[in-house]
């Protein structure tokens, strides 16, 4: 079963009990990834996500020195803003921090309502973790943004999770 398949089958029987956010963590098997869904609410068709966090929890046997490779993290952050398809938004990498080991991708276009933006934010922490959240800021300076929860079908939770751990 691809990690696709075990997400979609997860998350359809997942029903988070009571109002507060709970989490559903899918574990790796096989695919050298763990996922984990924080969630308000989740129903048969979509749930109302506040994260999403993959977790790398083996490296890739084939080439174990290309995840360590400088470049790698530059590469994976290009390859995400290209493949990841099953969002509002488009992504674009806004910034690659070696030093650090992360990278930060944003919505190419945040979505636009009023004197607010809302916008995907995926934080990539070397080649081992991605974190997609979702802001809402007002569009003039000196204001804080806010998390907040997006809406995500199965389907688009199973391509977002695909898209991110694709090797190429």
């Amino acid at each position: 079963m691809t990690l696709a398949e075990t997400v979609l089958q997860k998350v359809a029987d997942w029903r988070p009990a009571g109002d507060k956010r709970q989490a559903l963590l899918i574990p790796d098997g096989g695919s050298g990834w763990a996922v984990e869904v924080q969630a308000d609410r989740c129903d048969e068709l979509s749930c109302r996500a506040w994260e999403l966090t993959l977790r790398r929890t083996r490296k890739i046997e084939a080439a174990p020195d290309a995840l360590a490779a400088p470049d790698a993290l530059q590469a994976w952050a290009d390859r995400s803003a290209r493949q990841v398809t099953g969002l509002l938004e488009g992504l674009r990498v806004v910034e690659v921090d070696p030093l650090r080991a992360e990278a930060l991708l944003r919505s190419a276009t945040p979505a636009q309502r009023g004197e607010m933006i809302s916008y995907f934010e995926v934080l990539l922490r070397g080649t081992k973790s991605a974190t997609l959240r979702r802001f809402r800021a007002h569009q003039e300076p000196g204001h804080r943004r806010e998390q907040i929860a997006f809406p995500l079908t199965h389907e688009s939770l199973a391509k977002v999770v695909t898209d991110l751990t694709a090797e190429s």
